[in-house]
């Protein structure tokens, strides 16, 4: 939300990653002699027969017969939207040995690598080849490397590219088995839509499968998960298996979890449908100040803006009226309390929003964390407010290099932002309202950018608000995307959609409700959320930010999402009668424009 113009952080991203790629040149490695007892272990390397052995992402891959290197048959592969057209086989492998890795490739920005060596992955690429080119890199594997995955890709957006005639030069390894069925299954913690699980580790095992009733939902890396989107209140059956390249093991024996009856984000009373707000009570901001009592009643929630911190890494969150120079019409601090204690009476929900466009919050240390909890804290009290909405906007969230799991998350601004608001939340208990505000950068932007990136080089701030959401989901009232201020983002459809009309909200609320894989890697989808969670966030007037969206597209955008009806060329994943409602900057741009956006909220849903 604004005070000022509106800021756009597309350009950056962009940048970034194409300096990223051009950085990537520095791993190519020049391959040494193969041993004499060295083989070539890579199944299927010139793709004579088809794509036996090899797992390409999406529809990507195919074997064609011309161009070719060598044989009758070469891979090609073609990158659309957010898929990189990777393709990729499990390799045996012995442990603390060498191994060289070659390719012929035809095409731009095309990559040839290894990942899981326990080593350090590698990877070569080349730039630009209008002919064959060799790329070729070694490794060597960690004392308990027994497989490697090797695989080529190309770069978003690039034409078709090649490869044939792929070698992987080295030691033999011993027959992989199916690993041993997984024991010791039970539950770590269990919420109203979660269930966390664990198990002990099986030796061999590179990944694992979860079940739920017998259907498979998730998988993992490592002897633990999180199984989300459950229901309240409901019997769930949970068996996990081991895998590795020989197959999957038999599935464990079942344990019984029964999640809790909820009361978190969902047991706050609002309407099905409700109008959110900001109001601007700490400042003007060119549209006049509006007081508390004279908040029209369509507001079901209203977020009062904002609190600050004292410094960037404070943490220490500071809230007053606007001043009379600012504001002369401003009210008393007891005419504004008796006022919000009237909103609440007549079953308003009033909140302080933390941050904006100017408020910068990076809670870096447990002393920040401590600080924001224990000032957050003071407002509420001060006020008599409902909850908290959090409006962390330009450098607030950020994710550190090599956090690249948005389940995990490792950054300190991240991880102390969920342990502090779940802290109040703890504080507050069940009728605790807790709402957020993020732009498209950090959230839709996710589906094809996710921090730094695997190479690094791209803006850390893409897509930092996942962790935040993916973790407080079960405490969440409500999730408010703002729709505008922002550049054109890719939806579901692997289209980009552009601000300003119904297409974009449908496409924007649509990934938050079906969910979505994080940066493409469908390893680590990001669960879509209740449509009571999700409300749409729109400007409220043309002077209150970029991608103002008329009452009509706006009607168009909810008979989409709601009806599955006016969807224009977006398909929606699912109908969402459910949907919360809408959010809007700002009660006092709707107010300088004569109510037209709470009006329309109003006659469309019969209020």
């Amino acid at each position: 939300m604004e005070r000022t113009g509106p800021t756009v952080r597309f350009s950056g991203l962009l940048a970034a990653a194409t300096a990223a790629v051009l950085a990537a040149g520095a791993l190519v490695a020049t391959a040494p002699a193969a041993g004499a007892a060295d083989v070539d272990l890579a199944r299927n390397g010139g793709f004579e027969s088809g794509l036996d052995g090899w797992s390409c992402t999406a529809a990507s891959g195919a074997a064609v017969s011309t161009p070719v290197h060598g044989g009758t048959k070469a891979l090609k592969a073609t990158p659309a939207g957010s898929d990189n057209a990777k393709c990729s086989q499990s390799v045996t492998v012995k442990p603390n040995s060498s191994y060289t890795l070659s390719a012929w490739v035809q095409g731009s920005y095309v990559y040839l690598g290894a990942s899981g060596t326990g080593t350090t992955d590698v990877s070569t690429w080349t730039q630009s080849s209008g002919a064959w080119k060799q790329l070729t890199t070694t490794f060597r594997t960690g004392p308990s490397t027994t497989s490697v995955s090797v695989y080529t890709h190309g770069w978003y957006g690039t034409p078709a590219h090649y490869v044939d005639d792929l070698t992987l030069v080295g030691p033999g390894g011993d027959p992989v088995v199916i690993p041993a069925v997984p024991a010791g299954l039970k539950t770590t913690a269990i919420t109203s839509s979660s269930v966390a699980l664990s198990w002990n580790a099986v030796s061999g095992a590179s990944g694992y499968n979860v079940y739920r009733g017998g259907t498979k939902v998730a998988t993992a890396t490592g002897p633990s998960a999180t199984v989300t989107g459950l229901t309240p209140s409901t019997a769930y059956s949970f068996q996990v298996s081991a895998t590795n390249a020989a197959g999957e093991s038999a599935k464990s024996a079942a344990v019984m979890a029964t999640t809790t009856a909820g009361g978190g984000g969902g047991d706050t009373k609002l309407p099905a449908r409700a109008l959110v707000g900001y109001l601007h009570s700490s400042f003007a901001n060119g549209s006049g100040y509006t007081r508390m009592a004279d908040v029209p009643d369509s507001w079901d929630v209203i977020n009062l803006a904002f609190g600050e911190p004292t410094s960037v890494t404070s943490g220490d969150i500071r809230f007053a009226l606007c001043p009379v120079a600012e504001c002369p019409n401003v009210e008393s601090e007891a005419e504004f309390k008796a006022a919000i204690k009237a909103k609440q009476a007549a079953g308003k929900k009033v909140l302080i929003s933390i941050g904006g466009q100017n408020g910068q919050v990076q809670l870096a240390s447990t002393a920040a964390r401590d600080a924001f909890v224990t000032s957050v804290s003071k407002i509420i009290d001060t006020y008599g407010l409902d909850g908290l909405d959090i409006d962390f906007e330009g450098h607030s969230l950020s994710l550190n290099t090599g956090d690249t799991d948005f389940r995990s998350p490792t950054s300190p601004v991240i991880v102390n932002l969920i342990s502090a608001v779940k802290s109040l939340k703890a504080k507050y208990g069940s009728d605790f309202v807790l709402t957020m505000a993020p732009e498209t950068f950090f959230v839709q932007l996710g589906y094809q950018f996710y921090g730094s990136g695997p190479w690094g080089g791209q803006d850390p701030r893409a897509g930092a608000y996942l962790p935040v959401i993916h973790a407080l989901r079960d405490d969440l009232t409500l999730l408010h995307v703002q729709d505008y201020n922002s550049g054109p983002i890719m939806g579901l459809d692997n289209q980009y959609h552009t601000m300003g009309g119904a297409d974009f909200h449908i496409a924007m609320t649509d990934m938050l409700l079906a969910g979505f894989p994080v940066a493409g890697d469908t390893t680590k989808v990001f669960p879509g959320l209740r449509p009571d969670q999700v409300a749409i966030g729109l400007p409220a007037s043309t002077q209150a930010g970029n991608g103002h969206t008329t009452p009509a597209e706006v009607n168009k955008a909810l008979n989409c999402l709601i009806k599955k009806t006016d969807c224009g060329s977006y398909q929606t994943r699912g109908t969402w009668s459910d949907l919360r409602g809408l959010m809007t900057w700002s009660i006092n741009w709707d107010g300088f424009n004569n109510w037209e956006f709470s009006r329309n909220f109003d006659a469309y849903f019969g209020n």
